[in-house]
C-alpha cells in the first residue's frame, strides 16, 4: 500500500544541544504512524537519502533523516562530506546524540505510535549499529552493508570512532536486520560472518540477508552499483521487519520470534520465510 506523504525540512536538537537540520518525510492523514530515522551514508544527506526517507513514508512511516555534516556548514553534499572525511568523520558520540535527538522528534509529533527504529547505509549501518547498542529509547535497527564493525587492526581506532562496534554487542537488547551484498569489500562476507557469530553467541535477535551478485551500496539507485532486483527483495524484507518490530503495543500480531537464523544467502529471490531456532 502507498499513501500520500508530506515532507518537509526541520530542525532538532541534535548532540550537546546543537540545532541541526534534518529532513522529515511522513505519510498524510492523523496517524498513528511509527517513526524510523534514517542514517545516511558517508557521501552525505543527499538525494538519494531524501528518496529512502520518501520511500518508507509511502508505507507508513514517519520518517527523519538527521543532517550529520550540519555542522561543517553549507554547500553541496559532496563538498559538504569532504569537509567532514577531512575531520575524520563524525565522531561516534555525536551520531548518537544526534539520532537520539532525531527520535525524541518524532515521538513528540501528534501523529506518532510511540515506536521507533533506526536504519543506516554504510558508515550509516556501522553507526546504526553503535545507536542499537547504546540507546535504550529505539525498538528496532537495520544495518545495511554498514563496514567497520570488527575492527583487528588497532590503528584504524582513532578519537572520532574509540571503539570497534563489535565489541558492544553485549548491550543490543533490540532486533536487528542486517542486508549485505556477497560482493562487497567492506563489509567482507567473513567480516558478516564474524558479526553473525557474535550475535549468534550472545543470543541476540537479528535477521541477516546477504546477496549473491550484488556489493556495496546496491540499493543506490543513482550509482552504479544498483542492483534492481536483490534491492527490491531486501526493501520488502526492511517494511516487513519494521513493520513487525514497530507496531504499537496490542497491534494483535503476537510476540516476535526471539530468535531468527540461519542467516540465509540470497540470489535473487522470493520472499524467504522466517526460521526461529
Amino acid at each position: 500500500m502507498h499513501r500520500a506523504i508530506r515532507t518537509d525540512v526541520v530542525k532538532v536538537t541534535g548532540h550537546e544541544g546543537d540545532e541541526i537540520e534534518a529532513y522529515y518525510a511522513r505519510p498524510d492523514g492523523d496517524g498513528p504512524f511509527p517513526g524510523v530515522v534514517i542514517i545516511h551514508h558517508m557521501p552525505g544527506w543527499d538525494d538519494w537519502t531524501l528518496e529512502v526517507c520518501w520511500k518508507l513514508a509511502s508505507k507508513g512511516f514517519a520518517t527523519i533523516s538527521p543532517h550529520l555534516y550540519s555542522r561543517h556548514g553549507p554547500g553541496e553534499p559532496d563538498d559538504v562530506a569532504a569537509r567532514a572525511r577531512g575531520l575524520g568523520g563524525m565522531p561516534d558520540d555525536q551520531v548518537v546524540g544526534d539520532v537520539a535527538g532525531s527520535a525524541k522528534y518524532l515521538r513528540a509529533q501528534s501523529h506518532a505510535n510511540g515506536k521507533v527504529g533506526v536504519m543506516g547505509f554504510c558508515s550509516g549501518g556501522r553507526q546504526t549499529y553503535i545507536v542499537a547498542c547504546k540507546l535504550n529509547d529505539i525498538d528496532a535497527a537495520v544495518d545495511c552493508w554498514g563496514g567497520g564493525v570488527i575492527v583487528d587492526d588497532p590503528s584504524r581506532l582513532n578519537a572520532n570512532q574509540p571503539v570497534a562496534p563489535i565489541t558492544m554487542t553485549p548491550d543490543l537488547n533490540i532486533p536487528l536486520l542486517g542486508i549485505f551484498g556477497n560482493d562487497d569489500e567492506n563489509p567482507t562476507p567473513e567480516e558478516v560472518n564474524r558479526t553473525e557469530e557474535e550475535l549468534k553467541r550472545l543470543g541476540k535477535t537479528y535477521e541477516f540477508y546477504r546477496y549473491d551478485g550484488a556489493g556495496h551500496a546496491f540499493f543506490s539507485t543513482d550509482r552504479y552499483r544498483y542492483r534492481p532486483e536483490q534491492a527490491t527483495d531486501a526493501w520488502q524484507k526492511v517494511y516487513a521487519f519494521f513493520g513487525r518490530h514497530l507496531q504499537a503495543s496490542g497491534g494483535g500480531r503476537g510476540t516476535p520470534p526471539r530468535w531468527i537464523g540461519p542467516a540465509p544467502k540470497l540470489s535473487l529471490s522470493g520472499h524467504t520465510p522466517l526460521r526461529p531456532d
